[in-house]
């Protein structure tokens, strides 16, 4: 399908004036880093610089705060902290948000996560019918949140019961968007299994020119107060659960100390300081989360293998981060990493087993791990890059989404006819 440009793109819904477009997610945090996160600041910055449209995000907050800048209007909606995970908040006061959709009336709304936001633009549209809806399906979240978790808790039968669950709400509600996109064509394939149509595959992006092998600081090891001989591992997330930031750690441990390696550990989360007081004495530096783009850059760049054991990436934002810098990546055979880690760009080993991944890591340090490193940064500019992530969104995504309003706009408007025509013939 030939990409669509801006023109294009406003003059679907029959008029020329810019669009506004909204962003709607409780996957947000000043503090925590995250794909989505990135996603939002970087959506932000091509609209206003590559485009005449303007944006309203709708993202949790420490309080109801409203902030206009010229064609971007960034609202948040107070909210509690998530339990175990303070960073983030947890939008429940849903008529706040439908206040705001209704007060600014966006074209297109983008929901960029699975619980309660989406029906709250559900409920908006089915206030305001024109208004489009796209889905940003960007966690399979019934397997990565719900199974993976009730697993150990409640045992195999419960927990694959619950997914199934899962699955039908995630059937049941993004049905409902005139526009649904994953993050690979796995996932993309999973909800097409489950009965969710309109479906599309969109690969994010990174910044090749920050994020690059020449940010490297000979100096940085040391500032961390980290002396040896061998490898600099580095690890950047949400030290929690679902990260299995833990086994990155136990991972560590079981590499020998003649090795000589180090492990730099930024992020923050539920697990940051068990998992702190549980390495003293060991070669590892948690340096918190680093809201700092040039900073992180630095550090990436500064390291020598990147490692993950998160079993359920569904694209791997900090991966492409690494590989960019220049990193080979050592993860697991399991979600996104089988993609983002291709034969010749690092070893990927069973979920869960550290000693496998240790064994990787000596592997890559035994390789010309630097000539690794060069193949994943070509690899990555060769197909991730955020212009190519919005011209997809833009010029093929949203008119996909925008064809379809015009279709169930037209479809209802049939409907009404008949429903008007058959009263009448009756009376």
């Amino acid at each position: 399908m030939k990409l669509l440009d801006s023109a294009d793109l406003m003059a679907l819904p029959g008029g020329n004036a810019p669009l506004l477009l909204c962003d709607l997610t409780q996957s947000y945090s000043p503090a925590g880093g995250g794909g989505i996160s990135t996603y939002l600041r970087e959506k932000r910055d091509y609209i206003l610089n590559h485009t005449p449209h303007h944006l309203l995000q709708i993202v949790p907050g420490p309080e109801d705060k409203v902030v206009v800048n010229g064609r971007h209007i960034w609202a948040e909606v107070g909210a509690d902290p998530v339990r175990g995970s303070p960073n983030y908040r947890f939008i429940l006061r849903t008529k706040i948000v439908r206040a705001l959709l209704a007060e600014y009336h966006p074209n297109v709304i983008e929901s960029l996560c699975p619980w309660i936001l989406p029906w709250t633009a559900i409920n908006h549209r089915r206030a305001f019918p024109d208004t489009t809806l796209v889905a940003g399906y960007s966690t399979d979240f019934p397997n990565a949140h719900v199974h993976r978790v009730m697993l150990p808790k409640v045992g195999a039968t419960l927990a694959a019961g619950l997914r199934w669950l899962s699955y039908g709400y995630a059937e049941i509600t993004y049905r409902e968007f005139d526009w649904v996109y994953t993050l690979s064509d796995d996932i993309r394939q999973v909800l097409a299994k489950h009965n969710v149509p309109r479906g599309s595959v969109l690969q994010l992006g990174v910044d090749t020119t920050m994020f690059h092998p020449s940010k490297r600081d000979s100096g940085y090891r040391a500032s961390l107060g980290l002396e040896s001989h061998g490898p600099l591992l580095i690890y950047a997330g949400r030290i929690d659960n679902e990260k299995r930031a833990d086994r990155v750690v136990d991972m560590f441990r079981r590499l020998p100390d003649s090795f000589g390696a180090s492990l730099v550990m930024i992020g923050d989360g539920k697990l940051h300081d068990r998992l702190v007081a549980e390495s003293q004495g060991l070669r590892i530096a948690f340096t918190g989360f680093e809201p700092d783009r040039e900073r992180l850059a630095r550090a990436l760049a500064s390291s020598d293998i990147y490692v993950s054991a998160m079993a359920d990436e569904t694209f791997g934002i900090s991966i492409v981060e690494a590989q960019a810098a220049g990193l080979p990546v050592v993860g697991v055979a399991s979600g996104a990493m089988i993609d983002r880690i291709p034969y010749g760009l690092g070893l990927l080993g069973p979920v869960d087993d550290t000693q496998q991944m240790a064994v990787n890591v000596m592997a890559i340090w035994g390789q010309d791990h630097r000539a690794i490193g060069d193949a994943a940064r070509a690899h990555v500019l060769d197909r991730f890059s955020w212009n190519r992530t919005f011209d997809i969104l833009f010029g093929d995504i949203y008119p996909r989404a925008m064809a379809h309003t015009a279709e169930r706009l037209a479809g209802k408007r049939v409907f009404d006819n008949r429903v008007m025509l058959g009263a009448a013939t009756a009376s």
